[in-house]
């Protein structure tokens, strides 16, 4: 032990001793959050955006471009397939994140794992399937791919100038930025990317729409995208709940969302019904997961199993259903509380020229048009070179056709080899670069035949010049050559839409009705926000309620289960629930905190509870200061399932009191200062506003504030006329001696 210590000192020693040449080592700096965010967090975010998580105007992200690139230096574009495991290996030239990733990026663009509408990648093996995460992919070195025919669009003329190059990360070889793709690829298949403080989701669609939409706003850049461009399509099908205004709005901003429905058959022999498409936002697993789910809490009771029967011939989620139950219904129901039924939420997040754009579907379109023009410009440019270099060779051939005999008495009487080329220029009047070429020629070419052969091409290759020059100098020609290549990419590659439309207006939106049996029942709710849901049978075998101690009940209500309760609390909120969500009580049992049940926030807990079935009649609420608001109880009625309602009464003044009434009736108001005021509610204007600050309605003396309201019943008062009024607000009135003994039990 003592020797293992000594060797750990001597251990430190030495990095002390080597830490000190290096300067700043083991050094404590405070540096500025702000300088930290802008010399480390920026670049890495930056880095991420711009190399890694955000598709460029060709339709890839750079991983995908460098994978597919080496495939095709590779010569996969013809042949058969080879192991997975050796492109990966040679992708690591160009992408030095690591085999797993690599492998990963083959696996979603390869035809086995059904990810993309025109995969570009053959595949052979297991490469997994995107709508189920527990089918998983086989390793690289048992699975084999090739480039799919398709790919050779994104390569044509690659060769000839049309898009840069650079250095690969150890500057060993080239790789190219973009591809020069004939078709417009950033939307004919799916794209999603994470990256920091952003990210990108591009739906696909279908290639022949996606052609002609492109090939119609080269014609006419205001044309309706519309007319061509119906709505996106997936290669797992499905259907889209096509809503014409909220498509339109995803077309021009690129942002939005859209509805996908899976499709499904009825087996009347079997009684099932067999989900076969899902939509492409989720997998399998989750959705039979949430039915089971479903089912387990009863909220799904006409289903009586459900499995995965998914193999070969593809998807298939059968469920089986119980008899009488309408497999339709059923399915409506399924779409509204399952994954059946999923959002696609649209992002046209695109670098463009090196900046992230969300762009709509025709300003993605028309940049990419300005991309590929640029790129037939490029390669018109390119194959123009290299014509003018050939004339111009050529046409120094031609010149030696005149005289070949002097061609070959200047070479032989020239004495040495460097000079053969400048004699040749002066003897023919051609220059050094046609000589070269003359000077090349084997001495079995030095024959009228061959040359004739050769300048046969000048006349031909003068008339592709000129239209060449043609081509750079008119944008329509420019125009017509776009077009004319994305026809013929539709006419190889286009295939019929996966996905079907159907239209929100003529489709059924399913309610859902809780089959809830409705009976008598008395709620109970007391002054600490206890509530109890007691049956008359249980009520009548023990009327005597147990509370905590100190507590006592304030609100007693005759209602039945169906009955909407209104729970109001210190926080100006309300909680809106179903009686039937609380289980049936005893008057034995302290019953449900509100507060806790409901999920309420810290230090709220629920002073009042209102009952209602029509939402009919008036909220109000009592201020200490005297005003009162009256609140049109349909105000907290909604159409959605919403739980909580804030700014449920006025906050501005503290609450003395809370009462609900059917219609209007008088209510008796006491202040500290022992004045009563005996109101009628119809005094007071209803208000559709919930936070409304009210009218005033009884005047307060210094340091006095309304304490009390309750109901008034006949003969509560001798003489009641005393403690009405006719304006308000009002001072009310002090209790007469008659009524003073009969009114003890409000104080």
């Amino acid at each position: 032990m003592a020797k293992k210590k000594k060797n750990e000192m001597n251990h430190a020693e030495e990095e002390l001793s080597v830490n000190a040449h290096i300067s700043g080592a083991g050094e404590v700096v405070k540096q500025n959050i702000i300088d930290t965010l802008e010399v480390n967090y920026m670049p890495y975010a930056m880095s991420v955006i711009m190399s890694r998580a955000i598709p460029e105007i060709d339709g890839f992200k750079p991983s995908h471009r460098k994978l597919l690139y080496t495939m095709y230096k590779m010569g996969l574009l013809n042949g058969g397939t080879i192991k997975s495991a050796n492109i990966v290996g040679r992708t690591m030239q160009l992408n030095p994140h690591g085999d797993a990733a690599i492998y990963e990026t083959m696996i979603r663009l390869a035809r086995g794992n059904e990810s993309l509408l025109h995969p570009y990648i053959e595949s052979k093996g297991n490469f997994g399937k995107s709508y189920s995460k527990n089918m998983q992919y086989a390793a690289s070195r048992y699975t084999e791919a090739k480039l799919a025919p398709i790919a050779a669009e994104l390569f044509r003329d690659i060769d000839k100038d049309t898009v840069d190059f650079v250095p690969n990360y150890d500057n060993t070889m080239q790789e190219p930025t973009l591809f020069p793709v004939t078709f417009p690829s950033v939307l004919v298949n799916a794209n999603m990317g994470i990256a920091v403080g952003m990210a990108s989701n591009i739906c696909s669609f279908n290639l022949g729409e996606i052609c002609n939409t492109t090939i119609e706003l080269i014609k006419n850049p205001d044309a309706d995208i519309t007319e061509t461009l119906k709505a996106p399509d997936f290669i797992g099908g499905g259907q889209i709940v096509y809503d014409e205004n909220l498509m339109r709005e995803i077309y021009r901003t690129g942002r939005g969302s859209f509805k996908l429905r899976a499709k499904y058959n009825y087996d009347k022999h079997s009684n099932c019904i067999d989900v076969y498409e899902i939509p492409a936002t989720t997998t399998s697993e989750a959705i039979i997961d949430k039915i089971i789910e479903l089912a387990k809490a009863g909220k799904v009771k006409e289903i009586s199993d459900i499995r995965d029967e998914t193999d070969k011939k593809g998807l298939k989620i059968t469920i089986d259903i119980k008899r009488g139950v309408d497999p339709d219904k059923l399915m409506k129901k399924l779409f509204k509380t399952t994954p059946l039924e999923d959002s696609f939420g649209c992002n046209f997040n695109v670098l463009i020229a090196g900046t992230p754009r969300v762009l709509g579907v025709r300003e993605l379109l028309l940049e990419w048009i300005a991309f590929r023009t640029e790129c037939v410009n490029r390669r018109v440019y390119f194959d123009l070179a290299k014509a003018k270099d050939k004339l111009h060779l050529l046409e120094g051939l031609q010149k030696i056709l005149l005289d070949i005999d002097k061609a070959i008495k200047i070479i032989r009487s020239t004495d040495e080899e460097s000079e053969v080329v400048p004699n040749l220029m002066i003897g023919f009047g051609i220059d050094k670069i046609q000589a070269e070429y003359v000077a090349e020629i084997k001495l079995r070419h030095l024959n009228r035949e061959y040359i004739l052969k050769r300048t046969a091409d000048i006349e031909q290759l003068r008339k592709d010049i000129e239209d060449m020059e043609d081509i750079l100098s008119s944008k329509s020609r420019v125009k017509k050559i776009i077009i004319a290549e994305l026809k013929e990419v539709v006419a190889k590659y286009d295939k019929p839409r996966r996905t079907e439309i159907i239209y929100a207006d003529v489709e059924e939106e399913y309610e859902e009705i809780e089959e809830v049996p409705d009976y008598p029942v008395t709620l109970f709710f007391t002054k600490e926000g206890y509530f109890k849901k007691i049956t008359p049978a249980s009520l009548r075998m023990n009327s005597e309620q147990k509370t905590k101690e100190g507590d006592y009940v304030i609100e007693e209500i005759e209602a039945t289960n169906n009955t909407d309760l209104l729970f109001f609390t210190n926080q100006h909120q309300v909680y809106k629930a179903k009686a039937y969500e609380f289980a049936d009580s005893k008057a034995s049992v302290l019953g449900d905190f509100a507060a806790s049940t409901l999920g309420m926030d810290k230090d709220e807990t629920a002073i009042y509870m209102a009952a209602t079935n029509d939402y009919k009649g008036y909220m109000l609420f009592f201020f200490e200061n005297g005003k009162v608001a009256k609140v049109d109880l349909n105000a907290y009625e909604t159409k959605t399932n919403r739980k909580k309602l804030i700014k449920a009464y006025c906050e501005k003044f503290p609450l003395a009191a809370i009462r609900q009434i059917k219609e209007d009736k008088e209510l008796v108001i006491k202040s500290t200062s022992g004045r009563i005021l005996l109101l009628n509610t119809g005094a007071i204007a209803p208000k559709t506003t919930k936070d409304t600050q009210g009218v005033g309605v009884m005047t307060q003396k210094k340091n006095h504030r309304v304490s009390e309201v309750e109901e008034y019943k006949e003969g509560m008062f001798q003489k009641p006329a005393r403690y009405r009024t006719r304006n308000l607000p009002a001072a009310g009135s002090a209790l007469s001696a008659e009524d003073a003994g009969e009114q003890l039990s409000l104080i």
